[in-house]
């Protein structure tokens, strides 16, 4: 009886440890790729100070194409099939980013009474802070009775828009017509691949850090505190380099500009996550150097973070 006993605990401690062994997944979103959207009609155009752009319409497009409800479907369902259980639908999270947006176009800065500057990827991002996006591509090729589909996939860090992983291709012609089904066909050969590209780039992420960019600048009101001001025995600069180096991942970070009132870190290597286990965005991690900067030299900033990868800071007040 304590034979059994004995095999029984050990082999809960055998699972256990297994499961607590498992590799972590990204979370992922399926979205489309933007020629997608501009091929069919779900491209918005705008000016910006003289220039003209575009943004993709998700929401249109979710709301319209039954048929990119069905494709996201199913690649979710193919990523679910193998252990990709974070996924975030985008379809929920439009309707969530619906509940914001009023609120958001009523925000303006305290001092130049500036609107928030947010993409339509940073804005779906914000509510369900995606690891990595995959964008979908897909067209249909006739040939007779026969159909077949070529697609494109991409990987990209939903932090940087680095691109990750790739796979594309034209899947084998059938007499089916249904979209997903002619998907799935096409693209289950390349998936292993295409899942481990990704995975082995989140993986480098958890043990060096996910990469950000961050800025510290400086209000124009007259306190004449600049990034050259000496604190301590120290110049501001020189501080924030010191702080930065101790809290980055193995230290990396790349100083790519530097003057009395603009210093711009590229390549800054964050932890994935929080003490409390919660991922952590750039705008989360420059906060700690606010913090830190009142706390210990009485200096006030602004925290102007328009995107989870790229986070600001504004010396001099709040």
């Amino acid at each position: 009886m304590r034979n059994i006993i004995g095999i029984i605990t050990v082999c809960c401690f055998l699972a256990s440890h297994a499961f607590a062994q498992q590799p972590k997944t990204p979370k992922l979103m399926v979205i489309p790729m933007d020629v997608w959207c501009q091929e069919h009609g779900y491209w918005d155009i705008y000016e910006n100070q003289g220039s003209i752009s575009g943004v993709p319409n998700y929401e249109n497009a979710i709301k319209e194409n039954r048929e990119l409800m069905m494709v996201i479907s199913k690649i979710n369902s193919l990523m679910k099939d193998r252990g990709y259980k974070q996924l975030a639908d985008l379809s929920q999270s439009i309707k969530n980013n619906e509940r914001r947006s009023a609120r958001n176009n009523l925000t303006t800065s305290r001092t130049s009474n500036s609107g928030l500057s947010v993409s339509a990827l940073d804005e779906l991002n914000r509510q369900v802070k995606a690891d990595i996006f995959v964008e979908v591509d897909w067209s249909v090729n006739k040939t007779g009775p026969k159909n077949s589909i070529s697609y494109n996939l991409r990987a990209l860090d939903a932090y940087t828009g680095e691109p990750i992983a790739g796979a594309q291709g034209t899947g084998p012609s059938s007499f089916i017509a249904e979209i997903p089904t002619l998907l799935e066909e096409a693209v289950v050969s390349h998936m292993e691949t295409f899942l481990n590209q990704l995975q082995s780039y989140f993986n480098d992420c958890i043990e060096n850090g996910r990469k950000v960019t961050l800025e510290v600048g400086v209000f124009d009101n007259g306190s004449s505190i600049n990034l050259e001001s000496e604190f301590k025995g120290s110049e501001l600069n020189e501080i924030i380099e010191n702080w930065l180096a101790d809290h980055t991942v193995n230290h990396q970070f790349l100083t790519s500009e530097n003057t009395e009132n603009i210093m711009l870190f590229e390549g800054v290597r964050i932890p994935l996550y929080k003490d409390n286990g919660l991922p952590q965005d750039a705008s989360g991690f420059i906060n700690e150097l606010r913090k830190f900067l009142r706390t210990e030299y009485n200096i006030e900033s602004k925290n102007n973070s328009p995107s989870l990868g790229y986070a600001q800071i504004i010396i001099g007040e709040k």
